[in-house]
């Protein structure tokens, strides 16, 4: 019976080397990509479905930021400047000077529940190819 010594194998430390370098090489590069890709549909569908004004500046103005750091990967959808003031007063209303309520437009949450879920099952799609 051979007896393993835990000071000579250190097995949490090779099995963390192992997930490291499984995530940074495979992982990470298949979640970047499916993010990458829904977060440009969801800036292409944000400006498509939102309420254009006489200048239509307010649905141009969506664009996108992608966060990658070493296991974790992200991307923000957001409105420039100028334009972002105007989504929360569109998206859910807003008091009138006189008295009243102006009626909100839905567009953004149909997207961010789109992007959530779109996102998630490329990723799932991704990782099961590799």
């Amino acid at each position: 019976m051979a007896v393993i010594n835990s000071s000579k194998f250190n097995f949490s430390e090779n099995i963390k080397q192992m997930l490291d370098h499984y995530l940074i090489d495979d992982v990470v590069p298949a979640m970047y990509e499916a993010i990458d890709e829904v977060s440009k549909e969801a800036v292409r569908k944000l400006k498509a479905e939102s309420p254009r004004g006489a200048t239509g500046k307010y649905a141009k103005g969506w664009t996108r930021k992608m966060d990658k750091q070493r296991i974790m990967v992200g991307a923000t959808v957001y409105g420039k400047s100028g334009t972002y003031q105007l989504a929360h007063l569109l998206e859910h209303g807003h008091a009138k000077r006189g008295g009243g309520r102006v009626k909100s437009i839905v567009h953004i949450a149909p997207v961010e529940d789109w992007a959530v879920k779109e996102a998630f099952d490329r990723m799932v799609d991704k990782l099961e190819g590799i």
